[in-house]
């Protein structure tokens, strides 16, 4: 039988492209050779698309861009192209067909449902969570919303638009301040990684951190800050998902920002965290929870706060998770017995299966 063909996109617009870089090469080096074929295409930072051909591990360093050999593509919304249209440099075109796409893209155009709908109107299975789970998941209003109302507890937050930061910007951090306590986070509603997010401890702090906010999106969430311990799970499946066992982050920063995430090698993880039977259970039964309400499949890793008297907190659903060296899905999904080879086999069979594409 011959290999199906995998196109993994990396890059992107986003202010987690050099993350999404080397994600792609550790996806790229563990998806298995002896049942897929592996095509690359890479999106620069001012967003044009390359077919890209060589060494995986340029892909990781971004040197990638520098190579003479990319071929400017685009990818078809015409499902009759079944893939992509690359613009030879003889002058001619041709047509890359592939039987499904993993898009290891993180952040805005990534995660929030952009590609997935250029996806399903090229008719091509592709890897995670569809459109709308993916949006729902990156917008952190939404994602408050949609797991308040199914019961699942978050941290009390407070919402504001750009419309409202000149003219009503001291009424809302008088109702910040009225409905929630210092010390306070304040978040893009649609950025990943940390970016953007401040935390603030009185009301001029306050007005900054939305400011800056604000430069990153055109929506905010100020979220209670949460005393607790910081413990991640990875969710896998469609229908059935199950989730892994609980890791624990140890930031060296203040919050597990983007610094403390991709650049600080005094942010340790422990896996499997050391904690009760009882809280394991109630994380890991949490997480499948938030996975099916917000409609997710293929896989998400769900963050939570854990506090002392054993309630669950959730923090956040990332739909694409990082899959650096450093990354917890990878590396939870290990603990849990399965390879990184067998991760990306079950993830591309978990899309296959949801696109109703027979693979054996």
């Amino acid at each position: 039988m011959s290999r199906l063909k995998i196109a993994v996109l990396f890059g992107g617009r986003s202010n987690e492209h050099d993350i999404s870089c080397i994600s792609a090469a550790h996806v790229v080096r563990c998806i298995p050779k002896d049942k897929y074929e592996v095509l690359t295409i890479g999106i620069t930072k001012k967003g044009h698309w390359f077919k890209y051909i060589g060494d995986t591990e340029l892909i990781a360093s971004g040197e990638w861009e520098k190579q003479p050999d990319n071929v400017p593509c685009i990818l078809s919304p015409d499902p009759i192209h079944k893939g992509f249209i690359a613009f030879e440099r003889n002058g001619s075109t041709s047509n890359l067909k592939v039987d499904c796409v993993f898009p290891v893209l993180h952040g805005r155009n990534g995660e929030d449902g952009t590609v997935q709908g250029l996806l399903e109107l090229a008719g091509l299975p592709y890897v995670g969570c569809d459109l709308i789970s993916s949006a729902n998941c990156m917008d952190k209003d939404m994602t408050h919303t949609i797991l308040e109302a199914n019961g699942i507890k978050t941290s009390k937050w407070v919402r504001i638009l750009r419309s409202e930061l000149d003219e009503r910007l001291e009424e809302k951090c008088d109702e910040m301040e009225a409905k929630l306590r210092y010390p306070m986070f304040v978040k893009p509603c649609n950025c990943g990684s940390s970016v953007g997010i401040s935390k603030v401890r009185d009301r001029a702090e306050l007005e900054a951190g939305i400011k800056l906010a604000f430069v990153h999106d055109r929506k905010v969430i100020v979220e209670e800050g949460i005393v607790g311990r910081e413990v991640e799970c990875a969710v896998m499946g469609n229908l059935e998902p199950f989730a892994s066992d609980v890791g624990e982050i140890l930031p060296s920063n203040e919050f597990y920002d983007y610094d403390a995430k991709y650049n600080d090698s005094g942010s340790l993880t422990v896996i499997p965290a050391k904690i009760s039977d009882r809280d394991r259970e109630a994380l890991r039964t949490t997480a499948v929870r938030a996975f099916k309400a917000l409609g997710c499949e293929g896989l998400s890793r769900i963050d939570f706060f854990l506090l002392e008297d054993g309630s669950v907190i959730l923090n956040e659903i990332n739909t694409m998770p990082g899959h650096t060296p450093i990354s917890m899905y990878p590396m939870l999904m290990q603990d849990h017995g399965i390879s990184c080879e067998e991760q990306e086999d079950r993830l591309i069979k978990l899309a296959l299966d949801r696109a109703g594409v027979d693979y054996e």
